[in-house]
């Protein structure tokens, strides 16, 4: 079967719906594991709920980013995983990392890349009156939000529209898209020569 490892550092509504979407068979696969740079991550929880093995590689006990990289490559090979999903995992990857799962790591992020990569993309988008906004879904390598990009997500900003209403819209199409690309990887399907792209109300 196609093994997922799941990476977060917060509330993991993402993982949820990866989870929901193996056990409903949208995807033909399972999370094997999940893996915290965050001790107090909520995600834990989640993981805990479905009865899914989950590790803890808190970043702050190393000195180097390629420190905590070598401690989450020796997590990693254990669960040998197909796809490694980083779902709000808010660690900017090493070589370390991107060489030796190379091609087997996508990243969610909150803006239609390349506009608007790091944080605070929706207080961006309102604060340039952006007309659309929108997830993208990404291969990771050592460059913030840099890498090949597999799918996005499109959505119009409504005039007046606040930071909670768009982050809560982001978040559905980001439950969505999610899932639909994972599967893609699982069901050896997906086209990295044609964007995927999909657009919401």
């Amino acid at each position: 079967m196609f093994k997922i490892v799941v990476l977060i550092s917060g509330n993991g509504s993402n993982l949820e719906a990866l989870i929901n979407a193996c056990k409903n068979k949208i995807i033909n696969g399972s999370i094997d594991l999940v893996i915290s740079n965050n001790p107090s991550a909520y995600g834990i929880e989640r993981a805990k709920n479905h009865s899914i093995d989950f590790k803890i590689v808190d970043n702050k006990r190393f000195k180097t980013r390629e420190d905590f990289d070598k401690a989450l490559v020796e997590k990693l090979k254990d669960s040998n995983p197909d796809l490694i999903v980083l779902a709000g995992f808010m660690r900017i990857l090493s070589s370390v990392m991107t060489k030796t799962f190379k091609n087997k790591i996508i990243n969610i992020h909150p803006s239609l890349l390349p506009k608007y990569p790091g944080l605070d993309t929706h207080n961006m988008v309102i604060k340039n009156g952006d007309l659309k906004h929108g997830v993208t879904i990404h291969y990771v390598n050592e460059v913030l939000d840099g890498g090949e990009i597999i799918a996005q997500g499109e959505m119009p900003v409504n005039a007046n529209e606040t930071y909670e209403e768009i982050k809560t819209r982001i978040h559905r199409i980001e439950h969505v898209m999610l899932p639909m690309v994972v599967s893609k990887f699982a069901d050896g399907t997906i086209n990295t020569e044609k964007i995927i792209y999909e657009k919401f109300k």
